[in-house]
């Protein structure tokens, strides 16, 4: 009969993110998981399968938390276009911390099918609730009416990812700044 985990599988998860936010999927090595983690080897693969396994649950638990806020972000304030502002503020002001969503995607691409699959679910969930936030602030009268909403729900996911990658580079955090203020821009 299996032993029961004696360890908390969610902190474990939480801090295995960390770790991959940090180092990636390659420069992450099983010992730092299981060291960060707080659990032994055999834990990890009797939990995880592997290493892999780790990946996946923290890239899953990461892209759904930050969709997650995004949206709380997005939902939070009356007008909605200052919830497109704030989502584009948060991502300035939060990019010194590594994106496991971008890393798997600079890392992967699209050749690991379970990652395009995470990905593709959160990003699923992203664009419902921009789509949703743009479709506010057009009734609001703050989006130009002309402009598609598919394609400036698409321009604005795809501006979060610039700017962190942009952050990646070592751009100023000023010019991060001048990133969201021209995305502002697009919408009038």
């Amino acid at each position: 009969m299996p032993r029961p985990k004696e360890f908390d599988v969610d902190a474990a998860i939480d801090a295995a993110v960390e770790v991959f936010r940090e180092r990636g999927f390659e420069g992450a090595s099983a010992q730092m998981l299981v060291t960060a983690m707080g659990i032994g080897r055999q834990s990890l693969y009797d939990t995880f399968g592997d290493k892999w396994g780790v990946y996946l649950a923290a890239l899953r638990r990461y892209c759904r938390g930050e969709c997650k806020a995004h949206r709380d972000v997005l939902m939070r304030h009356p007008r909605a276009i200052d919830g497109i502002r704030a989502m584009l503020d948060r991502v300035v002001n939060e990019v010194s911390i590594g994106c496991l969503g971008l890393g798997s995607m600079v890392e992967f691409g699209r050749v690991a099918p379970e990652v395009v699959d995470i990905r593709a679910e959160s990003g699923a969930y992203l664009m419902n609730a921009m789509l949703e936030t743009l479709e506010k602030a057009r009734a609001q009268g703050d989006i130009n009416p002309d402009l598609d909403l598919e394609q400036l729900a698409t321009f604005f996911i795809t501006t979060t990812a610039n700017i962190r990658l942009a952050a990646r580079a070592e751009t100023t955090p000023a010019h991060l700044a001048a990133m969201a203020d021209l995305a502002m821009r697009v919408v009038r």
